[in-house]
């Protein structure tokens, strides 16, 4: 066993775990521990979250070293923040999608909703965010191993800024990335001043009624593991009606 010391990995289902980053769950990333040992991550965190996610991974007894990919659901600096260290730390590959490459690349936000005012304060504010190389670019819909065997990742990616979500067909769990939120345990759209297209952004939680899943696990807030769909589509059904 690897000697270990901080925050402990949650296990969701066998071989999947969530890995707080901040809070007990305010931000969370997940490991995905393949049969062979391997270990895909999904998202690195803020600046930062490094030392969290290695102390993590070390309460469920997996070295650093085994990390073979780090996939980010999109390119917030709450989701790659930490990204650089990371892979230098596990020696995994960064992954993300080819709309949100260039940002991680190059260290710059990505672009907010014009149509929100406070959107338009929170890009003055922020101008530059981390950066880090990028291993592969993910593309819509792309089911070419190793994302068709084990880790089999569906994604939905569609948007000038993706905010993706994971579909682990393997054991049924979704990550539903910044999609939804589910803050205090009380499920939501996402902050409407950090998309870049609010109403794309609620289309794209509006389709994860559609997708097969056993547990919910959100990058913001803890996981829903009873009934997890039926609450999905109860909230988006709520919202519907609002108008």
């Amino acid at each position: 066993m690897v000697p270990h010391a901080g925050p402990r990995a949650i296990a969701l289902v066998p071989g999947v775990w969530r890995m707080p980053t901040f809070g007990k769950n305010l931000i969370n990333s997940f490991a995905f521990v393949e049969p062979d040992g391997s270990v895909t991550l999904i998202d690195a965190g803020l600046r930062g979250a490094t030392r969290r996610l290695v102390a993590a991974l070390a309460s469920i007894g997996v070295q650093p070293e085994a990390v073979s990919r780090i996939i980010a659901t999109h390119a917030h600096s709450d989701h790659i923040g930490d990204a650089r260290r990371l892979r230098t730390r596990t020696g995994g590959e960064l992954h993300i999608h080819e709309h949100d490459a260039g940002y991680v690349r190059h260290g710059t936000p990505p672009p907010r909703d014009p149509a929100v005012p406070l959107a338009k304060v929170l890009g003055f504010l922020q101008r530059r965010q981390a950066k880090s190389d990028v291993g592969r670019d993910l593309h819509r819909q792309r089911r070419s191993p190793p994302y068709s065997e084990a880790s089999a990742f569906c994604t939905r990616p569609d948007t000038p800024l993706v905010t993706a979500r994971f579909l682990h067909e393997p054991t049924g769990v979704l990550i539903t990335g910044d999609a939804l939120v589910n803050f205090r345990g009380r499920m939501n759209y996402s902050f409407a001043a950090a998309c870049t297209n609010f109403k794309m952004s609620k289309d794209t939680a509006d389709r994860l009624g559609e997708v097969d899943y056993e547990l919910v696990a959100f990058t913001h807030g803890p996981e829903i593991r009873d009934d997890a769909r039926p609450a999905v589509r109860q909230f988006l059904k709520e919202r519907l009606n609002k108008g």
